[in-house]
């Protein structure tokens, strides 16, 4: 469950370290009651701001970046009735054609990456579980 203001790390060879997320993209908070904040899972588009970064990175730290989450904290179920969660919440910077902007991907990624259609994510990455 990554909302506004969680802290990413960056799972790729693009040269950040952490961004924090700024929105949610694609969801509403149209429910009534007690937790009305947007939350994005894995597979889910937010857009982020670089916090920390390498010396050379070749992205403006003063730009807002798409990112795909691929790693969460939150467990996610699975349709058989299995759980998976992550050691920490990740995410993958994106271009507008939704192909990660690093040449590597570094850890585990989701398998409901490939249900979401970001296949070039899968196939840079080392581990799917």
């Amino acid at each position: 469950m990554i909302q506004q203001e969680t802290m990413l790390e960056i799972a790729d060879n693009s040269g950040v370290k952490t961004a924090q997320c700024i929105r949610v993209l694609g969801k509403s908070s149209a429910r009534k009651g007690k937790y009305t904040r947007v939350t994005a899972s894995i597979g889910d588009i937010v857009c982020v701001a670089i916090k920390k970064h390498l010396p050379s990175c070749q992205l403006d730290r003063k730009k807002v970046y798409k990112c795909v989450i691929i790693r969460t904290k939150y467990p996610v179920r699975r349709p058989d009735g299995s759980y998976v969660r992550f050691d920490s919440n990740a995410a993958v910077i994106i271009d507008n054609e939704n192909n990660p902007i690093g040449t590597r991907i570094f850890g585990a990624v989701a398998r409901e990456l490939r249900e979401k259609n970001f296949m070039k994510i899968i196939s840079l990455a080392s581990e799917v579980v």
